[in-house]
């Protein structure tokens, strides 16, 4: 049985954010393909996700402890090391990813938990493992020079491949605010690519 996490980043309602109505049909259909594994929901606003203070920074650094693993803020990179796959549903925002998930991807790269020195470095502990990033966009971001713009996807991928996890793919609705898109083809698209992604993922 695999552990799946399942992480939001995004105020919005399900029914309302177009990132979440692709995420949720994904999860659906993974139960569907997937009926035995465990499937974690991390809903970042729920959780009251805040960026890290002095305090935090200093109990991150301290050596860990098996106290550790039940930290306000340690836990969450405990938990994330310990799933097998992560589904982030997170949209683009000013060409980036939510505050709020940077302020997660902070809680969870901690040395020791996700990732360790070594003399060669740094050097993942999460191997093994995969990732698939469900992202709406308003612009398009395929192609140059617009390709350069989009910080959100590749940053997502980069801290991920710092801490192990190689296996990444996205499923992106894009040029959703663009005038004349037909915007319900587009997150059809995007729903019948989320489903095929999801009865193998």
């Amino acid at each position: 049985m695999a552990k799946l996490l399942y992480i939001k980043a995004n105020p919005k309602s399900d029914q309302s954010s177009r990132t979440f109505i692709i995420s949720e049909h994904f999860i659906k259909v993974y139960k569907e393909f997937h009926p035995n594994d465990q499937i974690i929901t991390l809903d970042l606003y729920k959780e009251g996700i805040h960026f890290l203070s002095q305090e935090d920074i200093n109990d991150i650094f301290a050596p860990k402890t098996e106290a550790s693993k039940h930290h306000p803020i340690l836990k969450y990179a405990y938990q994330f090391a310990d799933a097998d796959k992560y589904v982030f549903a997170a949209p683009m925002w000013n060409l980036g990813i939510p505050a709020i998930l940077k302020a997660y991807i902070d809680y969870i790269t901690v040395s020791g938990i996700t990732f360790k020195y070594t003399e060669q470095g740094a050097v993942g502990l999460l191997r093994g493992k995969k990732a698939v990033h469900i992202m709406a966009t308003g612009g398009e971001y395929k192609t140059p020079p617009f390709s350069d713009f989009e910080m959100a996807n590749r940053y997502l991928k980069t801290i991920l491949g710092f801490m192990g996890v190689e296996d990444f793919q996205t499923i992106t609705a894009q040029r959703l605010d663009i005038v004349g898109e037909d915007v319900e083809k587009i997150i059809s698209n995007a729903l019948k690519e989320a489903e095929e992604i999801a009865k193998r993922f």
